[in-house]
């Protein structure tokens, strides 16, 4: 586990792979949260009933208990909202993903700059849920397929959050604004928000 004085809030990250796992919680941990980390489910489910997180970040397929059996115990067991990284995108697994009431899903490959906006907007969302519902009572609340948005929506969203210091609902409405003012989706817009973003990291300081 990684922790910092001053914590943005509480992370659960789960993944199998270690090296990803340490780089997630590395980048988290500098971005000001507290993380707590398993490779596995079974520790994962322990350190979400310890530690009741404010988010969990989960892979999909893992040996054991699978993403998707850590996240159903969470959504009934610990109330604890989840978003979902995995590589794979196929139609079946983005249905489990909705169909559980996953806050975000993100495809791998991502690097910390693409999570860090991910995981505030979700967490921005899951504020404002609990505050329409109650809290620790996120997940029963109907999810709709507006608060579910493709991944590179909410990414770009998270992007925007992070960059005009604006909500969920303005964040989304400047993305939808945009692609307007271009003539085309809000997934093309997102889609070339965050190439824009690639191509300006990898130019690095000039």
């Amino acid at each position: 586990m990684i922790q910092v004085s001053i914590s943005r809030g509480k992370l659960l990250v789960v993944d199998d792979d270690r090296l990803v796992l340490a780089t997630l919680t590395h980048g988290l941990a500098q971005a000001g949260f507290e993380v707590f980390d398993a490779d596995n489910g079974d520790d994962a489910i322990l350190l979400a009933r310890e530690h009741r997180p404010d988010l969990a970040l989960l892979d999909i397929r893992m040996q054991g208990k699978s993403g998707f059996d850590v996240a159903a115990y969470l959504r009934e067991y610990c109330q604890t909202p989840f978003m979902f990284l995995s590589a794979f995108s196929d139609e079946a697994t983005v249905k489990q993903v909705h169909d559980l009431g996953a806050v975000a899903y993100l495809v791998k490959p991502l690097d910390i700059g693409q999570i860090v906006p991910a995981v505030e907007a979700a967490l921005t969302q899951v504020s404002e849920q609990a505050a329409a519902t109650g809290p620790r009572n996120v997940q029963s609340a109907s999810h709709s397929d507006s608060d579910f948005l493709p991944t590179v929506v909410a990414m770009a969203v998270g992007i925007l959050m992070h960059r005009h210091g604006v909500d969920r609902v303005a964040a989304l409405s400047r993305l939808q604004r945009m692609a307007t003012e271009q003539g085309q989706t809000p997934v093309l817009q997102a889609q070339a928000l965050i190439h824009a973003l690639e191509v300006l990291a990898r130019s690095g300081p000039q």
